[in-house]
């Protein structure tokens, strides 16, 4: 892959926004599920007070299980060394034991991409250090190296 076929790395600014490195313009994230959040013309005027990238997740918001999932996955890096990575399911498993831990995974997941703009953790497949709003289909999650 040429140099300029990789994907722009993106740095956090003190606000909360991120910009991809060279680019002008900067990007927002959502609240609730950490998604990256695009400018739309209708928010033109008022981009700086957009929260949400949709209305489910207006409507969703951070719950207090939110929270704890956050926490339950910070709380399994710190037991864990520091290269090794851990399951979003592992994190569910410990809040809602074995019988409900499928129904938790995207609330688990959206923890993990709120951890990874709060700066910290790194969602990863195969090794490899993932952007969280395009990720798709089993993911690690480790501490931010």
């Amino acid at each position: 892959m040429t140099e300029s076929a990789r994907p722009q790395a993106t740095q956090g600014t003190s606000d909360g926004t991120h910009s991809a490195k060279g680019a002008g313009a900067s990007c927002k994230h959502c609240t609730s599920c950490g998604r990256r959040i695009a400018p739309r013309k209708r928010w033109r005027y008022r981009f700086s007070e957009v929260r949400y990238c949709s209305k489910a997740c207006h409507r969703r918001g951070v719950r207090p299980l939110d929270v704890r999932l956050e926490d339950a996955i910070l709380a399994l890096l710190d037991r864990r060394r520091r290269d090794a990575s851990i399951c979003p399911s592992e994190a569910v498993r410990t809040i809602a034991g074995e019988d409900a831990w499928l129904v938790l995974m995207e609330p688990a997941r959206r923890a993990a991409r709120r951890l990874v703009y709060k700066g910290q953790v790194e969602i990863v497949q195969g090794g490899r250090v993932v952007d969280p709003s395009d990720f798709r289909g089993p993911i690690r999650i480790r501490v931010r190296r």
